[in-house]
């Protein structure tokens, strides 16, 4: 709910500067102002005037807003994640006859939750600006305190859009299968290339029918266009060490992608439909993200064999994470207090040889742990394990499978013995229905007759009237 002070690292100052409205987070007290450290944010020596106390309450002034839009989104909760809020959207598009309105009313509040999101972030930005704007004002004295590039910034771009544009051109008309504009700082490719108008990567790229490696690694790249959906032939891309922060949905069109690295961005989700999409990837590099949670669509890839995704902020696997047979190399690793615990169908994962959990907060493995018989490299130190018990897990992973397939056949052997105790009560109680049932309608069989024998209304013989 913060905003990340790396990202805003003014407005992350200026907002711990006002009052704590929160009544869970007191303002200190004065013994406890004694206790704090002596030594003054990082920021401080970066941006000395940020202890003026008159330039800080005009930048209070200024993102009073964001302070307001911030405390009435922690009274809402958390954000929802990607996947809730394409299945809300999708619900609403559905005709009213086929959701209850109260079903309606929930997926409209995960809609405008997720909105107001956007907004707040798109706030943020602009709250920054104003705050460097304001700073560089109250240290120059005059002007509006824009930041603009130099001369030798502009003309080094310039040339550096000139050399992209002949690699691409170069490209197309020696319809090669590999490009590499790696490492150039770009933040969009030359307009020159476009047609549509659009920012970021042009959607000329589109007419790279022939490419199978595109890597746009180390760049500053803020998106990617749909029109990547048409390099069909795609078999390796590479954005990592960008600043994208989400993906388009259209990416999942490339099918033909053996391996995908988005490493080192600024990922809260993946898309809907990725898994369902992208059938032959083998290789899927996520780390260093802010991933809360994977897509259920995740498990659709039968094809994946190494994952990593340490360095994230992901709470849990989805159930459909068993279906992944061909995985071998899987790493959760620093993912801290946000990862918990593990689904049951972690055991499917039979193919699995390498995995690495460590510096989580997981308690238990999944009981089915034991059942990874390929597995032969494991990491789990740093975790507050109970289940399996620390001698153990100090034994190995060896030692881990055996203790864990023993606790998975004990359950198996109790779940058994309760069923078989559960039929045998069954079995019981319905003799004695069955013979309580015989008994009633025995009973009233002879009843009926004896009345019948001993009514005073009963008929007379005729042919004893006869013989009187």
């Amino acid at each position: 709910m913060d905003p990340n002070p790396k990202s805003f690292p003014i407005l992350s100052y200026v907002l711990t500067r006002f009052p704590r409205s929160d009544p869970n987070h007191p303002p200190p007290t004065s013994s406890s102002r004694l206790n704090l450290p002596s030594s003054q944010p990082p920021i401080l020596s970066q941006m000395p005037h940020l202890s003026d106390p008159k330039l800080l309450a005009s930048m209070k002034r200024a993102i009073s807003d964001v302070s307001q839009t911030r405390a009435v989104l922690r009274t809402l909760g958390p954000r929802p994640d990607h996947e809730s809020v394409d299945t809300a959207k999708q619900k609403l598009s559905e005709t009213e006859c086929t959701i209850s309105e109260k079903e309606r009313s929930l997926f409209k509040t995960i809609v405008q939750l997720e909105m107001m999101h956007e907004a707040y972030e798109k706030l943020l930005k602009d709250a920054e600006k104003r705050l460097v704007e304001i700073y560089e004002n109250a240290k120059s004295g005059k002007g509006k305190g824009v930041v603009v590039e130099t001369v030798e910034e502009e003309e080094e771009e310039e040339a550096m859009n000139e050399e992209v544009v002949a690699i691409l051109h170069r490209s197309k008309e020696a319809e090669l299968d590999k490009i590499d504009l790696s490492n150039r700082r770009l933040r969009f490719l030359p307009e020159a290339l476009e047609k549509s108008g659009t920012q970021m990567i042009p959607d000329s790229i589109a007419g790279l029918e022939n490419l199978e490696e595109l890597n746009l690694a180390s760049n500053p790249l803020e998106a990617l266009p749909d029109a990547i959906s048409f390099l069909q032939n795609l078999k390796i891309l590479d954005v990592s060490s960008n600043k994208l922060e989400t993906l388009p949905d259209t990416i999942c069109h490339c099918r033909s992608l053996v391996e995908l690295n988005v490493s080192f961005n600024r990922l809260t989700y993946l898309p809907t439909n990725i898994g369902h999409e992208m059938v032959n990837l083998e290789r899927l590099f996520i780390q260093l993200n802010k991933l809360r949670s994977l897509p259920t669509s995740i498990g659709e890839m039968k094809s994946l064999r190494q994952m990593d995704a340490h360095f994230n902020e992901i709470n849990g696997l989805p159930q459909t994470f068993g279906k992944l047979k061909s995985l071998e190399s899987l790493n959760l690793s620093n993912n801290f207090s946000d990862l918990t615990e593990l689904p049951d169908t972690f055991g499917d994962l039979t193919n699995l040889k390498e995995l690495d959990l460590s510096n989580n907060q997981l308690h238990a493995l999944p009981e089915t742990f034991g059942r990874l018989e390929n597995l032969t490299k494991l990491r789990l130190d740093a975790n507050p394990l109970v289940v399996p018990p620390p001698e153990v897990v100090k034994e190995g992973v060896e030692a881990i499978k055996r203790h864990m397939s023993k606790r998975w056949l004990d359950i198996l052997v109790e779940a058994e013995r309760k069923s078989m105790h559960e039929r045998q009560e069954e079995g019981e109680n319905g003799w004695l229905t069955r013979s309580t049932s015989w008994l009633k309608n025995y009973a009233t069989d002879v009843s009926e007759t004896l009345t019948e024998y001993l009514s005073p209304k009963a008929s007379r013989d005729p042919y004893l009237d006869q013989q009187l």
